[in-house]
């Protein structure tokens, strides 16, 4: 098994250090630890399940993200994801555990998730060009937080609104027209 851990932190830690205050840079220690963490519980539960992954942390939008990188790794995806919101709990579990603070952290397996945001986000852009159009609010289907939340920026960045509607597990999204 040959876990590799490659670290690639997106913020330009020179630039911050310059311009940022002291907390922004503790801010970024503090995640890059927690894709540490992460990595290292990953790590071991690759070498017990006997998969080959690569590991890559890195430090978007205020939140720590892991992503694991392999040839088969589908099984820790499971059926839409649910596998993979499990592992993420479980390592964030981890990461609560050596930290003592609650984590945000990312888990993402074979670009399935950036793949399910890409999706999502043509849905939002598609789904305001349709309310635009018609001048009628859509209702989508029901999703998890993680998705509505892509969905409502890309109807905020298409310059409508949108809102959660129903009760969970069924919220879904409803986009609405601009004079609405």
């Amino acid at each position: 098994m040959s876990a590799e851990i490659e670290t690639e932190v997106v913020t330009d830690e020179t630039a911050i250090e310059d311009t940022a205050p002291a907390g922004d840079s503790d801010k970024i220690a503090r995640l890059e630890q927690e894709g540490d963490i992460a990595a290292d519980y990953l790590e071991e539960l690759l070498d017990i399940a006997d998969l080959d992954g690569d590991l890559d942390i890195d430090v978007e939008a205020d939140r720590a993200a892991v992503s694991i990188v392999g040839a088969e790794l589908s099984q820790l995806v499971g059926q839409d994801g649910k596998v993979l919101e499990a592992l993420q709990e479980l390592t964030r579990l981890a990461v609560y555990r050596e930290t003592g603070e609650r984590s945000r952290l990312m888990l993402d397996v074979s670009g399935f998730r950036a793949d399910k945001r890409t999706r999502l986000s043509q849905l939002g852009a598609e789904t305001a060009a349709k309310v635009t159009e018609s001048g009628e609010p859509v209702s989508l289907d029901p999703m998890s937080p993680f998705e509505r939340k892509i969905v409502h920026d890309a109807v905020a960045a298409a310059g409508l609104r949108s809102e959660s509607a129903g009760v969970e597990p069924r919220r879904y999204v409803v986009v609405l027209p601009a004079d609405a």
